[in-house]
């Protein structure tokens, strides 16, 4: 899954063959953890109960051919050389399906969308769609607003199986290489060690979640890599030395023989070998952190051969052992000999793979938040040099707590594996919907192509999922609740969300009242920066009107700030930035638009609010000079005398400091490092790009290099006021809500926003703690939004 983001991979330049390995190399701790080790488990569960092992071999030979061409399909057909390319800027994953989708076709949700996100470098694609693209399938999509919320709704499904893929995979993968301990010890003391142990180890991993796995990162591709090339020696000798010829089983021919004979059981059955696949959708969610070459390169040359070798050998060493039908599994095909080390390895592979499923739970659950579709949590850099790297503490010890309950409850393999069985094939199924409309809307594809798609991998998956349907009395039972737990909650609050936006955009203040604002009403400027926060994009908050009827004073330098998500994985940071003015410059009232993307990371308070005084200073060079910086009355002159009733336009303010001499100077006492260097020539002022309503441009300036004109004495005075208030201290006044639905609401919306939203608004993180505010700077206006 996702172990924090950034690539680590350079797609400026062409991978070299030796890049590539090392990719390669490295994808194997993060990547194939899990997948690698399902052959602990697979065939133990799919023996589990439906069928039994005979002596004419035809179950075995038939699970083996069921588990070398669901590999075949799913993982390498499916994955590796169709869905990997459906990346998103690079990366993989639902929010990256979603994201692609919701950037072609007009379905996304989010409400604070602008027009101007559409200038981000991040949000153009390899393969933008054609300007003649209008297919039925895209005109249909966004006519039906149904259809907006149903397709939010799937990419939500597969988020909480992923969540619940999580809680699932620790517990089975680990009890899995704990149980080789039966074949060493009598059946009474393997009762009572097997548990203890698993649970001890289960708490030791999730403990350790807060150091990051930057520290032991170093550790996983090797243990990977040792356990892939064990069980490759394990099976090659299990062929060799019991059964030469098993390489026959692999013919699709066995498939329908095993089905033939075995008929409803054989079909149950396929709960159990659907296993041989949990993990695969971890080669797409972390594609952002290797490249598409390494992925390939490692799964089709080392981790499939591997797999196929380790499944083959164990069927080659059941075909002659068929007394053993009550022990069918992973150990009792090593040599007596070699047990405890091979014992000792899975345990270490196990880790390995339940670490990369909770780094990725982390992951999802930050993504969601992003969304708005998951309530507020706290999150916790782990690395300062691997961007990214999160650990989220409520989350943490809630999987900690529901992995041991499942590790005690069900006590065996077989309930688990169909537990997460049914999780796997249901994100597995959200990704095929998925990306046959990514083929239709994204790659411009004839709908006969995504039909196809969908037909074949969408029927091999829906047989794989009837199978674990089945089990939902055995196991299966537990993904459904949880999931419907998880939807529950992240669409109550996704949907509270929203209304509250539309609360906010229909009771904002008009910028006239803000102006008139001053000493003639008994309203104060007190000295310092006061920062608003708020999800409009325009506009006066109501929460800000509030605070001064109850607190008539506000601050000298005044700014609203609105930190966005918009649906692409990273927001370069010179595009992060979007400044204006709110009235005159006199005012010294501003608006700040800070954007980020599904993965990127917040960063915190302190060096938020140093880069916010810094990319001020450089919006007010360039406002300046934008306005009064021509020798002659331009029609940017003229008609900012007509826009005191309305706000001025926002730019686009990078994180690299301008070029040339500074055209003003700072005293000793102002820190330099947060100020840019002045617009002194016209080079440096085409970096800016101001941001139109409807298109962008690229401005040129002919600068006044006058010291003493009366637009340097205004700048340099509006700059000093800037970094005066920075010293005199910043204030972050944020909104304090409580939600009620209106009279005369439906029960349903009565219990989702009086009782659902405001209970997880009284028992998780509020925006102060999301935001990273200090407790001594925070400033809390309450307000009631009635829905």
């Amino acid at each position: 899954m996702d172990l924090g983001h950034g690539k680590c991979w350079d797609t400026s330049k062409k991978d070299s063959w030796k890049t590539l390995l090392v990719l390669a190399y490295q994808s194997l701790g993060v990547v194939y953890g899990d997948l690698s080790t399902s052959p602990l488990y697979v065939y133990k569960s799919t023996f589990a109960e439906d069928i039994q092992h005979s002596d004419s071999n035809e179950e075995i030979f038939g699970v083996l051919s069921f588990v070398f061409w669901t590999l075949t399909l799913v993982p390498l057909f499916k994955y590796v050389f169709v869905v990997l390319r459906a990346d998103d800027n690079g990366e993989g994953g639902t929010f990256a399906l979603y994201s692609l989708i919701c950037r072609h076709a007009k379905v996304s949700l989010l409400p604070n969308r602008q027009v101007a996100d559409e200038a981000l470098s991040t949000y153009k694609t390899e393969h933008p769609p054609e300007k003649n693209n209008n297919s039925r399938v895209k005109i249909y999509l966004e006519k039906h607003k149904g259809l907006h919320t149903a397709l939010l709704i799937l990419v939500l499904l597969g988020t909480c199986m992923v969540i619940g893929d999580g809680l699932l995979t620790p517990a089975i993968s680990v009890f899995s290489a704990v149980s080789g301990l039966e074949l060493s010890m009598s059946k009474e003391h393997h009762q009572y060690a097997v548990i203890p142990i698993t649970c001890f180890i289960l708490v030791c991993l999730f403990a350790l979640q807060h150091y990051g796995t930057h520290r032991v990162g170093f550790f996983f591709a090797p243990v990977v890599l040792t356990w892939l090339l064990c069980i490759s020696a394990l099976g090659l000798y299990n062929i060799i030395h019991w059964n030469p010829h098993v390489y026959q089983a692999l013919s699709p021919y066995y498939m329908f023989k095993f089905l033939k004979k075995t008929r409803k059981g054989g079909w149950m059955s396929l709960g159990g070998i659907l296993l041989c696949i949990t993990g695969s959708e971890a080669m797409f969610a972390d594609l952002g952190h290797f490249s598409y070459a390494a992925i390939q390169i490692a799964f089709t040359f080392l981790v499939y051969p591997a797999l196929i070798l380790a499944y083959m050998g164990q069927a080659a060493y059941l075909s002659r052992h068929h007394g053993n039908s009550n022990h069918i599994g992973f150990y009792i095909s090593v040599p007596e000999k070699l047990r405890l080390p091979v014992l000792i390895i899975a345990i270490l592979s196990s880790v390995v793979g339940s670490q990369a499923i909770i780094s990725g739970t982390f992951s999802i659950i930050n993504q969601s938040q992003s969304l708005g579709c998951f309530p507020k949590v706290k999150v916790v850099h782990t690395s300062d040099e691997i961007h990214g790297q999160i650990y989220i503490p409520e989350i943490n010890w809630i999987l900690m707590v529901l992995c041991i309950a499942v590790t005690i409850g069900f006590r065996d393999t077989k309930h688990m594996g169909n537990a997460s069985g049914l999780a796997v094939m249901t994100v597995m199924l959200v990704t095929t919907c998925l990306t046959s409309l990514v083929i239709i809307l994204c790659w411009n594809k004839p709908p006969i192509v995504a039909l196809a798609f969908l037909l074949f991998f969408g029927s091999v998956e829906l047989l794989y999922f009837s199978a674990s349907l089945t089990k939902f009395t055995e196991g299966a039972w537990l993904p459904i609740l949880l999931a419907f737990f998880l939807m529950t909650i992240m669409f109550v609050w996704h949907y509270a969300t929203i209304k509250k936006y539309e609360f906010d955009l229909h009771n904002k203040v008009s910028l006239d009242w803000l102006l008139a604002l001053g000493p003639s009403l008994g309203i104060a400027r007190v000295p310092g920066i006061g920062l608003v926060f708020t999800d409009l994009t325009s506009g006066i908050p109501a929460n800000f009107s509030r605070f001064v009827t109850n607190l008539p004073a506000f601050h000298r330098i005044l700014v609203f700030v609105c930190v966005k998500s918009v649906p692409v994985p990273y927001v370069p940071p010179a595009e992060r930035y979007l400044v204006g003015r709110v009235g005159p410059p006199s005012h010294r009232s501003y608006r700040c638009i800070v954007r980020y993307g599904y993965r990127d990371v917040h960063q915190d308070v302190d060096s938020f609010e140093t880069e916010l005084v810094a990319r001020l200073a450089d919006f007010i060079n360039y406002d300046w000079h934008r306005a009064h910086g021509t020798n002659s009355c331009t029609e940017d002159d003229a008609s900012r005398s007509n826009e005191s009733s309305s706000e001025y336009r926002l730019a686009v303010i990078g994180t690299t400091p301008f070029s040339g001499t500074p055209a003003y100077e700072i005293e000793e006492t102002v820190q330099q490092a947060s100020v840019s260097g002045g617009f002194s020539t016209a080079e440096s002022m085409a970096e800016v790009i101001e941001m139109e309503p409807i298109f962008q441009r690229r401005v040129r300036f002919a600068i006044d290099d006058d010291p003493q004109s009366d637009m340097h004495l205004q700048l340099k005075e509006e700059l000093e006021d800037l970094f005066a208030a920075q010293q005199a201290g910043t204030a972050f006044i944020l909104g304090h809500s409580h939600v009620q639905a209106k009279k005369g609401s439906s029960l349903l919306k009565r219990l989702a926003i009086n009782f659902g939203y405001n209970f997880l608004g009284r028992n998780c993180r509020g925006p102060d703690v999301a935001l990273k505010v200090p407790p001594g700077s925070l400033l809390e206006v309450g307000m009631v939004y009635v829905l």
